[in-house]
């Protein structure tokens, strides 16, 4: 580390200026890859979303640092809230720069496998998946015996998520893959390239939703033909949230995938979920923080939607910060019409309490796009959010941080799908 450089000064110092709204200051202190990844604006709407869960800082306690990788160094800062508390978790170089930047809860809670897991059933296993330098690590889910079994390989949602879909204390993609491979499906779920690699993939100005998700998709399925235990012929794709947006791309691409069930497919063009969403969490924490993120996004929006959109559109102007080859390939690709055009049985499932993707926004493209099909089932879980977990009340950011575990019924019906009686 560079004399003079103290890190967890540094960190320390980022909290403030994020308590006193300052966050141009902070994007100041990113690293390149960083920058490209988060403007002042996502940072804005991320802490704002943290008080609204927790309250007003009330206290910021003693960093702890420990190494990371070569020349960083580690910083988590525990925040004291108004309602419970968050830790900031950064990773800065030797020249003072931020190289990563997330909010984690207070006290990490362990993961405990859900009451309709059975661990004996199954046997689970590491695998690689894509070619280096992206290339992406998974875990397979395997029932024991000899098969042959149905199997899915898992799409997790937008953003830089883990093969667990980690969320807070809960991992819900971990939930299904349990709870499947319980029930007699093998289950294939992986890192996302954009958290094994998010330093690679911010230096990819070209990278879109297909780089993110189609080669390891497709990877994976080849990856389960070749399991002497699987049936060939029963491989499917569940993809949750934006993995189920591109999971009818996966199967246009490969013709082996026998079927796709989505849940909580966003169908909604995406930068207009995003103004959506953002008025419905700014309404939960109004003021003005919540005006000037709901301001900032309907202008981004603005952009993306416009005629003036091309590769060279700066992606400090856009939402996310994601560039305009990400936006463009979004722009143009049909989730809807995209599943309408494939021959293979679908189940599409939603949560009735999804603030994310919505029943009046989203799913009722899929059953305007998908009623003339009869190989198509449909069902809404009224209790259920994003993530399917049950609950009651509007839903909010906030119960994502109570440890949950995916609505059994949810488990039960993919299962059946999956597996129908002879």
């Amino acid at each position: 580390m560079a004399t003079g450089i103290d890190p967890a000064a540094t960190a320390v110092a980022v909290v403030d200026l994020a308590r006193k709204g300052c966050f141009a200051e902070i994007e100041d202190l990113f690293a390149p890859p960083l920058r490209a990844a988060v403007s002042a604006e996502m940072l804005r709407v991320a802490w704002g979303m943290e008080t609204g869960k927790h309250g007003a800082v009330t206290a910021v306690r003693e960093p702890v640092s420990e190494p990371a990788e070569a020349g960083r160094v580690r910083v988590s800062v525990p925040v004291s809230c108004e309602r419970g508390g968050l830790t900031v978790v950064m990773s800065v170089d030797d020249a003072g720069r931020l190289n990563g930047l997330r909010f984690a809860p207070a006290a990490p809670v362990s993961w405990a496998p859900p009451p309709y897991a059975a661990p004996e059933a199954f046997e689970e296993s590491t695998v690689t998946l894509g070619s280096a330098p992206l290339a992406v690590s998974g875990t397979l889910s395997l029932p024991r015996g000899q098969g042959p079994w149905p199997a899915v390989v898992v799409l997790g949602g937008g953003g830089p998520f883990d093969r667990d879909g980690t969320s807070g204390p809960n991992k819900p993609l971990k939930d299904l893959a349990w709870g499947l491979a319980s029930r007699g499906v093998a289950v294939l779920r992986f890192d996302k390239v954009t958290y094994a690699h998010p330093g690679e993939v911010a230096d990819t100005p070209d990278f879109t939703m297909a780089d993110e998700y189609v080669p390891y998709a497709v990877a994976a399925v080849r990856t389960l033909r070749h399991e002497p235990t699987v049936d060939p012929a029963r491989i499917f794709v569940l993809g949750h949230s934006m993995g189920g947006k591109v999971a009818p791309r996966v199967a246009a691409v490969e013709p082996s995938v026998a079927g796709l069930v989505l849940l909580a497919g966003d169908a909604q063009p995406m930068h207009e979920a995003a103004v959506r969403v953002i008025r419905h969490l700014a309404a939960l924490n109004p003021g003005p923080a919540a005006d000037a993120a709901v301001e900032a996004m309907t202008r981004q929006a603005a952009v993306v939607a416009g005629p003036d959109l091309s590769p060279s559109t700066p992606a400090e102007t856009l939402p996310f910060g994601l560039s305009a080859a990400y936006w463009l390939d979004l722009r143009g690709y049909h989730p809807v019409s995209t599943a309408a055009e494939l021959d293979k049985p679908m189940l599409v499932l939603q949560g009735g309490r999804d603030y994310q993707v919505t029943v009046a926004d989203d799913l009722s493209r899929w059953r305007a796009g998908l009623a003339h099909r009869r190989d198509v089932t449909m069902r809404v879980y009224d209790a259920d959010d994003h993530l399917f977990f049950p609950g009651s009340g509007p839903s909010t950011p906030a119960e994502y941080e109570t440890p949950q575990h995916v609505d059994p019924a949810v488990v039960a019906d993919i299962a059946g799908w999956l597996t129908p009686p002879a």
